[in-house]
């Protein structure tokens, strides 16, 4: 009778840690930064049909990267957890540190179980507060850990570099034409160093704009608004600019009314 293979639980869960990072890695990258209004997202995304990007309550968001089928499951469960704690407490306990830590447990006890492979994403969760100080931005790894961001924060293939570049060039009060310039500027930087062009038509856009009179504060940013912005890059006022056509709410699917 051969002797089972014997695999230590600290290389068993290194090897599962590789096996998620690898995954992730071959998605395009996802950033969020803070401006003076909001929090904007910005993904590479080609695809309408596949949003990076989604609503989850009235002042919170969601981005991922990795595999679409399960950070959609993470997204649908997330909103199902806002809808029934709102409804049952009240709309402002509903939180981004809450969701949080309800996406933390979910991670975490699938990265731990032997039984069914780690989940290939990584998340960022954002609430967007009174002021710039109230905002929240929470990044969550595949293994469920929770790791608190300010400023701004990159995940997704090419995470480590985008990461320093923004943390070199972002600023407190930067106006949301600025802060898209920027993030689109870290995307279309490539590891060996060279620079693409990225237009609107390959990225998603979205905010949490926190002068919005409705209650919910998301709202994409499409077609002639991106491309205004785009070109607008650091040198105007975006306020106006994100108050034109776009300013009528795209409802999202199974977003919290």
């Amino acid at each position: 009778m051969s002797t089972p293979f014997y695999v230590s639980p600290q290389q068993a869960m290194a090897d599962r840690a590789e096996y998620a990072r690898k995954g992730i890695a071959r998605g395009r990258s996802v950033v969020v930064l803070q401006y003076d209004n909001g929090v904007v997202f910005v993904a590479e995304n080609p695809s309408r049909a596949l949003h990076k990007v989604s609503e989850i309550y009235d002042r919170i968001a969601f981005a991922a990267v990795g595999k679409y089928n399960e950070f959609e499951n993470l997204r649908i469960g997330g909103v199902r957890y806002a809808d029934l704690r709102g409804y049952t407490y009240d709309r402002d306990d509903v939180t981004a540190r809450g969701l949080a830590n309800v996406y933390a447990q979910t991670l975490g006890s699938i990265f731990s179980s032997a039984a069914e492979k780690p989940y290939e994403v990584e998340l960022i969760v954002a609430e967007v507060g009174a002021g710039p100080e109230d905002d929240q931005i929470y990044r969550l790894p595949h293994d469920g850990s929770i790791v608190d961001e300010h400023g701004s924060v990159a995940v997704g293939g090419n995470a480590d570099q985008i990461s320093s570049y923004l943390d070199q060039r972002h600023r407190d009060g930067m106006t949301l034409a600025e802060a898209l310039k920027l993030a689109v500027e870290s995307l279309a930087r490539d590891t060996n160093g060279s620079e693409r062009t990225l237009t609107a038509e390959q990225l998603e856009v979205a905010v949490l704009d926190r002068t919005r009179p409705q209650q919910r504060k998301f709202k994409r940013l499409l077609g002639r608004q991106l491309s205004r912005l785009l070109e607008a890059g650091g040198g105007a006022d975006a306020s106006d600019l994100t108050k034109d056509e776009s300013d009528v709410d795209v409802e999202e699917p199974g977003s919290g009314d």
